[in-house]
């Protein structure tokens, strides 16, 4: 049955490959002459350092190990979505809209997959369920990411690109009446995990980066990798950092500073290449809050960068999955 209904009240819960928790956003849309949005309640829930390592080494699982630990996550994301729901009240609604976690992806293989999708989840938080968003888009040829582009389309068209700075950095605009969208390199994924072993969480505003030196041998081979010279539609997972990015700078054997100003050099090189002949970017994501990231790309290309409201930064991925909820329930093309 095609549900039309003008008004939508959902939830977008959304996981990132940075780890840094689970994505919980109650969201109304609504359709006049073009989509609207309304955030309401949004809350982060952090992954226990358990759930943390579980889910950083879970590409490296396989048969009933990943089968154990997709029922596990399936449960922790009911917890938390009954939680949310208990927590801000929240009352009357449409639908659940859960990415789940990716865990493998390799579309060139016609492969993803996205724990925390299995079908007993609608049991265990009593709501109507819309998931498994890459899996279709894979077996349809697709990438199977960045999936966002459809939201950028619909709710941010006065922009003339969408980026999103999160574990991987991607882009999305119009170009000839075409969507063009594709992950550009990684970003939080490596930096992440360089400011771990000097015992933060993330580079606090990039000061680490800007204090660090850049590594000017190990800077030319990152960005020589052969990702970059391929045309998009493309897209990046975890296996392709620990098969390319990670070694090279292992090679280089520099300290975690100068590791982490030469990746964020890196991640400005390859960003600036994307944002040619554009001017009004929306940028969203963790990254958004790297300021000395930010500082070399206001540099180096000639472009706007928006930095909307904090609550739109941190659960845009989670509302545009709200809203391919919204397609998906009005059976139309998501």
């Amino acid at each position: 049955m095609v549900n039309l209904q003008k008004k939508y009240h959902a939830l977008g819960i959304m996981s990132g490959t940075s780890l840094d928790g689970l994505d919980v956003l109650e969201v109304d849309l609504w359709l006049t002459d073009r989509w609207h949005y309304q955030l309401k309640t949004a809350a982060t829930y952090a992954y226990s350092k358990e759930w943390q390592q579980k889910l950083a080494e879970a590409h490296h699982f396989s048969g009933q190990t990943i089968e154990n630990l997709d029922r596990d996550y399936t449960k922790l994301l009911a917890e938390i979505t009954n939680r949310f729901i208990k927590e801000n009240q929240v009352k009357d609604l449409d639908f659940v809209a859960s990415h789940g976690h990716t865990v493998f992806h390799q579309p060139q293989q016609n492969y993803t997959l996205q724990i925390g999708n299995r079908s007993e989840l609608s049991n265990l938080i009593q709501q109507h369920v819309i998931c498994d968003f890459r899996v279709q888009d894979v077996a349809l040829g697709g990438q199977g990411a960045p999936l966002v582009p459809i939201g950028d389309r619909f709710l941010f068209h006065d922009y003339d690109a969408c980026l999103n700075l999160g574990g991987f950095a991607n882009i999305s605009y119009a170009e000839n009446n075409k969507r063009i969208a594709y992950d550009i390199c990684p970003v939080n994924k490596v930096l992440n995990f360089y400011a771990e072993k000097l015992g933060r969480a993330f580079d606090k505003d990039g000061a680490i980066a800007k204090a660090g030196a850049v590594d000017s041998d190990l800077l030319e081979q990152l960005n020589a990798l052969a990702f970059y010279r391929e045309q998009p539609p493309k897209s990046l997972g975890i296996e392709w950092v620990e098969k390319e990015i990670f070694p090279l700078i292992k090679a280089a054997d520099l300290s975690p500073e100068n590791s982490i100003s030469t990746f964020t050099k890196h991640v400005a090189d390859q960003l600036c290449k994307a944002l040619q002949g554009k001017e009004n970017i929306l940028i969203t994501g963790g990254g958004a809050f790297n300021k000395y990231l930010l500082d070399i790309l206001r540099k180096e290309v000639k472009v706007k960068l928006i930095l909307p409201t904090q609550k739109l930064i941190d659960y845009k991925e989670a509302l545009i999955f709200a809203f391919l909820g919204v397609l998906r329930f009005r059976n139309e093309n998501n």
